[in-house]
C-alpha cells in the first residue's frame, strides 16, 4: 500500500485546494474527482470533524480576545457560536461586537436580538432564529440533528 500511495502522489500531485484537472473535473488531494466521483459519507464526517473543531477554536480564541471566560458559558450557548463560526469564519463572527458585549455582560436576551439584527440573520433566515433562540434561552432548539 505505501508503494502505490508514494507512487500516486508522485504521479497525480497533492493539492489542497480544488483545481481542475486535464479532464476539465473539479479535483482535489490525491487526484479525487470530486465532480463525478463525489465523497463519501465517513469522508464528510472526518471533514465536519475537522471544521468543527476549527470552528470551536475560532469561538475560543475570540472569546479570549473580548475578555469573555469560555467556562461561563454552557454548551448549547458556545455551540450557538461555533455554528456561526462555521457559517461565517472567524473574523466575520467577530463583527458582531454589539452581540459579544451583550455576551461579555451575561445580557443573552440583547445577545440574541443583535443576532437577529444583522445581514447574517437575513440572509440564514431561520438557521439565525434558531441560534438566537438557543443563544438566549442556552438550550438547543431541536434535539433531532
Amino acid at each position: 500500500m505505501e508503494n502505490i500511495r508514494r507512487q500516486l502522489i508522485r504521479h497525480e500531485g497533492l493539492r489542497l485546494r480544488p483545481y481542475k484537472c486535464s479532464a476539465g473535473k473539479i479535483t482535489i488531494g490525491v487526484g479525487r474527482n470530486i465532480e463525478d466521483r463525489g465523497i463519501t459519507e465517513a469522508e464528510a464526517m472526518v471533514m465536519l470533524k475537522n471544521d468543527i473543531a476549527g470552528a470551536r477554536a475560532d469561538v475560543d480564541s475570540l472569546l479570549d480576545e473580548f475578555g469573555i471566560r469560555k467556562w461561563e458559558l454552557n454548551q448549547a450557548r458556545l455551540d450557538a457560536l461555533t455554528n456561526m463560526a462555521f457559517n461565517l469564519g472567524r473574523k466575520r463572527l467577530s463583527g458582531f461586537k454589539k452581540m459579544i458585549a451583550a455576551i461579555k455582560d451575561r445580557n443573552f436576551d440583547l445577545a440574541a436580538a443583535e443576532m437577529l439584527n444583522s445581514k447574517y440573520a437575513r440572509d440564514v433566515g431561520q438557521r439565525a432564529v434558531e441560534l438566537s433562540n438557543q443563544l438566549f434561552s442556552g438550550k438547543y432548539q431541536d434535539q433531532r440533528g
